[in-house]
C-alpha cells in the first residue's frame, strides 16, 4: 500500500476527543485517513472484520475494555495488522510488556507529534513482512513442486556437500537403481563407493579425485546390488562454485543404462564374430593343411573373437577324438572330458558328446547349472561361462568340432548362432575342399556341394546326345530348373539351410531321372536336365509331371524344419529350338525367364516369346507416354498406431491404368519404369504429388498424416540425388518422408549414409523398408540416420503359425528400441497378428486389417471422420 492511499484505521478508545486529536495529527503529517472507533470487544471484533483496517491504535487503559486484551485480540484474529498504544499512562515496564506481546509501537498522547513517524514505520514494517511471507510462500511452493520433480525422475540427483564430502542429498530413485532407500545413503557416507563393483571401484575414485581438481566427471560404471544383481550406470557430476569462486558442492545425476550397455555389448559381440567370419574365410582360401586351419580357428576366435577358450577336435576312424587345437594348452579340465569320451563313445553324456551324436550346434548359457554336463563342477571350477558346440560335418559325416567359451553367461543368442552357423558351413567347405584336393579334375566338372556335374561337363554331355539324336532322328529336350523363394531361404535360415536344400534337390534329380549323366548343377539355385529319345513337347511334359511327385511333392527337412519347395522350368527342344548346346541352353534359359515372369510352373521355347518382346516394348512406350503426361497417380495405404489404432502416416503407392481403363498391376510395369531409367521422372513426380497431396490436407484443416514415398535403387545413385529431391518436395514442411530398402544401402553404404544424413537435416524422416530380408550389417545399422525400421509381412505373415518368425519380429523390435528407433509392421491382416504385435511393443502396422491402399479421395474421407 502506498502512503498517498487512504489508510483505515481501527481507533480503540473510549474518549472520542483523544481519537480526533490522533486522527489530526495523522492528517497533518499529510497522511490520507479513514478510522473508526470501538470501546468494547464486541465493537472492535464487529469492525476489525467488517472495516479490514490496515493499521490499530489503542489506548492502554480503558474502563470497558482493556487494551492489552484488544492486542491478544488482534494477534489472534489478524496477526498481520500493526498493533500501536497510543495513551497517556502507559510507563516503561507496561511499554516492553507490550511490545513483547506483539505490539508495534507506543506513543504518549503527550508527544502525539511522534504518532505520523510511527504509523509510516509501522505500515512498512507490515509491507516488508508481507512481502517477505509471499517470496517465502512461492519459495516453498517452487522447493516442493522440485521436491516432486525429483521424486519422480527415473535417474538418481545426488549432491555433495563441500569441503566436508558430506552427501546432503539423493532422489528416491536410489531404491530403483540401487536396491537401497535414499535415507542409506545420507546416513552412511561411504555406501555409494562400497556399492561400485570392484573392478571399476579404482576408475571410479580416480575420476572423483580428478573431479575435485576441475576435470568433467562423466563415466559408466558397475555397481552391486544388495542381491548381487549388477547394474551399469552412467554418472555424470560438477562442482558448483559461490561467488567468490569457492567450491561449495558437487551436484551429479546418475542414469540406469543397463539395456543400452547390453545392446551395445551385444552388438560388439556380433561384430566381432562377423570379423572372425571373415578372418576364417580368408585362413579357408589360404589354409591347405587341416590341423593347421584348426589352429588358426582357434586363435582367431580368442584373439579377434574375444572368446575365452577354443578348441578343434577332431573324430578319428574308430569314433573316438583327439584334440587337434587348443589354446588353453596341455593338462586342461577339458582333456579330462575328452579321454573320459573316449574310454566308451558310445555311451557318453555331456554337450560335446551331445553335439557329436546328433550334428547339431548345442549351447549352454549358464554352464555351471547346465545338468545336460556332468562335468560341469570340474570344467567350471573358476566360474560358470558360455559355451558352444560346433559340429562340423563332411559329406553328411561328423568329422570334427569346434568348441568355443565365452567369459559371462547368456552370451548366445539367435543371430549369433546363425553366424556361427555360416563359419561351420564355411568350415565344412574348407574341408570338402581340402578333402578333394587331389582330385582336381573332378572339381572341374562336378559342383563340390551337390556332386552332380558341373555346367561345362553337362554341356559337354548334352553335345554328344545331340550328335546321337541327329544320327538316330529323334528328339532331344533340355529343362532348366530353378528352385523358388531360394533367397528367402538363405536369408531367414542361413546358408547353411540353403545348401542343405540344394543338396536334397540334387539327390532328388538323381533319383527321378535314374542316371546322373543326364543331370547337373548349373549354378546357383539352377539345374539342368536332359531328356533323350521323346517324340514331341507333349512327351517332354508328361515326363515332366511324372517326375514332379519326386522333386517337389513332399517337403524338405532341414535343420529340424519342414521347408515345401516350388520350382519353374524352362524347356528347350531339338532341333526345332536349336542345334547345338549353346543354342538349347539360351533358349531353354529365355523359356525359364518368362515362366518365372508368367508364374507357369513350366514353358517351352517357342515364337510366341517374341511376342512377349514386342509386348514389352508397347508397355514401355505406353509407360513412356504416361511419365511425360504425367498419368501415373498415387494410392495410398495408412499407417495405424498400435496404441491409439489412428492414422499417423501412411505409404504412398505408385498406380497407373492401362489401355484397357483398368489398374495395373505396380509389379508389372514398376521394373521397366527402372529397367528403362523412367524411374527417374515418376520418382521425381511421385515425391512432388505426395507434397502436394500433403498441403493441400494441412490447407483444408484435415490431420495430414506424414506421406511415405519408395526410392529406387536407381534415384540414390545418382550424384543429384538430395537436390532432385528437395527440388521435388519444395520448401517448407512437405509432410514427405523416403523409404529405402537395406540391401538398396549396402550397395555403397557411406555414400547412402551422407546422402540420406543430408535429407534427415532439411527434416525428411527415413524408414528402413523390408527390415530382415536383406544382408545389412548391424555395424553399420547403428550409422544409419534412419528413424524407422518397417518389418517384412514375410515375418507378420508367418507369426501366428512359425515361433520363429516371431522371435525374428521380436528381435527386430528390440533392436529398434534400443537404437532409438520406431518399428512399423507390414502386412497384418488378421486381429491375431494385430495383438502379438501390441505385446511385443511394435509402434505401428500397416495392412489390409485396418485398410488397403485407397484412392486419394478416399483417404480424405477416413482423415475427415477423425476429430481434429
Amino acid at each position: 500500500m502506498a502512503l498517498a492511499e487512504r489508510i483505515r484505521i481501527l481507533m480503540v478508545e473510549d474518549v472520542a476527543t483523544d481519537a480526533e486529536l490522533e486522527v489530526r495529527e495523522l492528517r497533518r503529517a499529510g497522511l490520507s485517513v479513514e478510522h473508526k472507533l470501538v470501546d468494547t470487544e464486541q465493537g472492535f471484533q464487529s469492525v476489525l472484520g467488517d472495516f479490514r483496517p490496515h493499521l490499530i491504535i489503542s489506548d492502554f487503559s480503558m474502563p470497558h475494555f482493556d487494551g492489552m486484551a484488544a492486542l491478544a485480540l488482534a494477534r489472534e484474529l489478524a496477526p498481520e495488522i500493526p498493533f500501536i498504544f497510543v495513551s497517556g499512562t502507559i510507563g516503561e515496564e507496561y511499554a516492553i510488556r507490550a511490545l513483547k506481546n506483539g505490539a508495534t509501537d507506543y506513543v504518549l498522547k503527550t508527544n502525539l507529534v511522534r504518532l505520523p513517524a510511527a504509523v509510516e514505520r509501522a505500515l512498512q514494517d507490515a509491507r516488508d513482512r508481507n512481502a517477505r511471507q509471499e517470496a517465502e510462500n512461492k519459495l516453498a511452493e517452487t522447493r516442493q513442486r522440485l521436491q516432486s520433480i525429483y521424486e519422480s525422475l527415473p535417474d538418481i540427483l545426488w549432491s555433495v556437500e563441500l569441503p566436508s564430502r558430506q552427501i546432503t542429498y539423493v532422489s528416491p530413485a536410489a531404491r530403483t537403481i540401487y536396491g537401497r532407500p535414499a535415507s542409506a545413503f545420507l546416513g552412511h557416507g561411504e555406501l555409494w563407493r562400497e556399492a561400485i563393483h570392484p573392478e571399476d571401484k579404482p576408475g571410479v575414485i580416480e575420476a572423483w579425485k580428478r573431479l575435485l581438481q576441475g576435470a568433467p566427471f562423466d563415466l559408466e560404471y558397475r555397481i552391486v546390488r544388495p542381491d548381487g544383481s549388477i547394474c551399469w550406470l552412467y554418472d555424470r557430476a560438477r562442482v558448483i562454485r559461490d561467488g567468490a569462486g569457492k567450491p561449495v558442492r558437487i551436484d551429479g545425476l546418475a542414469s540406469d543404462v543397463n539395456e543400452a550397455v547390453r545392446q551395445r555389448q551385444r552388438l560388439a559381440r556380433l561384430g566381432r564374430i562377423r570379423d572372425v567370419l571373415g578372418a576364417v574365410n580368408a585362413a579357408c582360401m589360404r589354409i591347405r593343411e587341416r590341423k593347421a586351419l584348426f589352429e588358426e580357428f582357434c586363435s582367431i576366435a580368442v584373439s579377434r573373437g574375444g572368446f575365452m577358450r577354443a578348441r578343434f577336435i577332431e573324430v578319428l576312424r574308430n569314433r573316438t577324438l583327439s584334440i587337434v587345437a587348443n589354446t588353453e594348452g596341455e593338462g586342461s579340465a577339458f582333456a579330462g572330458l575328452v579321454a573320459s569320451y573316449n574310454q566308451d563313445p558310445d555311451k557318453a553324456q555331456g554337450l560335446l558328446a551331445s553335439g557329436l551324436r546328433s550334428g547339431q550346434i548345442v549351447i549352454s548359457n549358464d554352464l555351471a547349472a547346465d545338468e545336460r554336463e556332468p562335468d560341469r563342477a570340474q570344467l567350471t571350477r573358476d566360474g560358470s561361462y558360455s559355451v558352444v558346440v560346433l559340429p562340423v560335418k563332411v559329406e553328411g559325416a561328423v568329422v570334427a568340432a569346434a568348441t568355443l567359451n565365452a567369459r559371462e553367461t547368456g552370451f548366445f543368442d539367435q543371430e549369433e548362432l546363425a553366424l556361427l552357423s555360416e563359419l561351420v558351413a564355411n568350415v565344412e567347405l574348407a574341408l570338402e575342399l581340402e578333402a578333394k584336393r587331389e582330385k582336381v579334375d573332378y572339381l572341374a566338372l562336378y559342383d563340390p556341394l551337390t556332386a552332380l556335374p558341373n555346367r561345362t561337363l553337362f554341356q559337354d554331355r548334352l553335345t554328344q546326345a545331340l550328335e546321337a539324336a541327329r544320327r538316330s532322328g529323334m528328339m532331344l529336350a533340355l529343362g532348366v530348373f530353378d528352385i523358388e523363394r531360394f533367397k528367402a531361404i538363405n536369408d531367414t535360415l542361413g546358408q547353411r539351410a540353403g545348401d542343405e536344400v540344394l543338396r536334397t534337390f540334387a539327390e532328388r534329380l538323381k533319383v527321378a531321372f535314374g542316371d546322373v549323366n543326364r543331370v547337373a548343377r548349373l549354378g546357383g539355385n539352377s539345374f539342368g536336365v536332359m531328356f533323350p529319345a521323346i517324340q514331341d513337347a507333349p512327351d517332354a511334359a508328361r515326363v515332366l509331371e511324372e517326375t514332379s511327385a519326386e522333386l517337389t511333392g513332399r517337403p524338405m527337412t532341414v535343420e529340424g524344419k519342414e521347408i515345401k519347395i516350388t520350382t519353374k522350368t524352362g524347356i528347350a527342344l531339338f532341333p526345332d529350338d536349336g542345334a547345338d548346346a549353346a543354342a538349347l541352353f539360351r533358349n531353354a534359359e529365355a523359356s525359364l525367364k518368362r515362366a518365372k515372369e508368367t508364374g507357369d510352373r513350366f514353358l517351352f521355347y517357342a515364337p510366341h516369346i517374341n511376342a512377349r518382346v514386342a509386348e514389352q516394348v508397347e508397355l514401355e512406350a505406353r509407360l513412356r507416354q504416361a511419365v511425360e503426361k504425367r498419368e501415373l497417380f498415387l494410392h495410398y495405404q495408412p499407417k495405424v498406431s498400435m496404441e491409439t489404432n489412428q492414422i499417423i502416416g501412411v505409404e504412398a503407392l505408385m498406380r497407373w491404368r492401362g489401355p484397357d481403363n483398368l489398374l495395373m498391376s505396380p509389379a508389372k510395369f514398376v521394373p521397366v519404369l527402372e529397367e528403362t531409367g523412367m524411374i527417374l521422372e515418376a520418382g521425381r513426380q511421385a515425391l512432388e504429388m505426395a507434397a502436394a497431396a500433403f498441403r493441400e490436407w494441412t490447407s483444408h484443416g484435415l490431420r495430414a498424416p506424414r506421406i511415405a514415398v519408395n526410392v529406387s535403387a536407381l534415384q540414390l545413385r545418382q550424384k543429384s540425388f538430395v537436390d532432385d529431391v528437395r527440388a521435388a518436395l519444395g520448401r517448407g514442411d512437405s509432410g514427405v518422408d523416403l523409404e529405402v530398402t537395406e540391401s538398396l544401402l549396402m550397395e555403397d553404404i557411406e555414400e547412402s549414409i551422407r546422402k540420406l544424413r543430408m535429407l534427415r537435416e532439411s527434416g525428411a524422416s527415413i524408414s528402413l523398408d523390408d527390415f530382415g530380408t536383406g544382408h545389412s550389417s548391424l555395424a553399420y545399422l547403428s550409422r544409419l540416420p534412419i528413424d524407422l525400421l518397417k518389418i517384412d509381412r514375410s515375418f507378420v505373415r508367418g507369426m501366428t503359425e512359425n515361433a520363429d518368425h516371431t522371435s525374428i519380429v521380436s528381435t527386430i523390435i528390440s533392436l529398434a528400441q534400443a537404437l532409438r528407433l520406431k518399428t512399423v509392421a507390414e502386412g497384418v491382416e488378421t486381429d491375431e497378428q494385430a495383438r502379438l504385435l501390441r505385446l511385443l511393443r511394435c509402434d505401428q502396422m500397416q495392412g489390409y486389417l485396418f485398410s488397403p491402399p485407397v484412392a486419394k479421395e478416399k483417404l480424405e474421407e477416413m482423415l475427415a471422420a477423425v476429430p481434429a
